[in-house]
C-alpha cells in the first residue's frame, strides 16, 4: 500500500480554503504559501517557531551553563622547564 505524501506548498486561495489542513500539516513540516507563483509566506508549528526565535547563547553563558563549570582547573604555568635562548 502506498502512503500519500503530505502537501507542503499551497497557492494562497487554496490555503485560505483549506486553512485547517494547512495548520495540521504545519505540525510536522513547514507549509509554504505562494502568491502569483512566488513563495510569499511560511507557516510553522509553534515548536519550530520557538526553536528559530530562541535567543542565542553567548560564549560566556555557554561556559557558565556547562556541566563542567564547577570543575577546578589549575591554570598556573609550569615554570620548572628552562627557557631556551634563541640567537637571531
Amino acid at each position: 500500500m502506498q502512503t500519500l505524501k503530505k502537501k507542503t506548498c499551497w497557492q494562497l486561495q487554496e490555503a485560505k480554503a483549506q486553512l485547517s489542513q494547512v495548520i495540521r500539516n504545519a505540525a510536522t513540516s513547514p507549509q509554504i504559501i505562494t502568491l502569483r507563483g512566488e513563495e510569499a509566506a511560511v507557516i510553522l508549528s509553534t515548536e519550530q517557531y520557538n526553536k528559530l526565535t530562541k535567543p542565542k547563547m553567548g560564549v560566556v553563558e555557554f561556559f557558565q551553563n556547562s556541566p563542567l563549570a564547577d570543575v577546578a582547573i589549575d591554570l598556573k604555568r609550569d615554570k620548572s622547564t628552562e627557557i631556551r635562548t634563541i640567537n637571531l
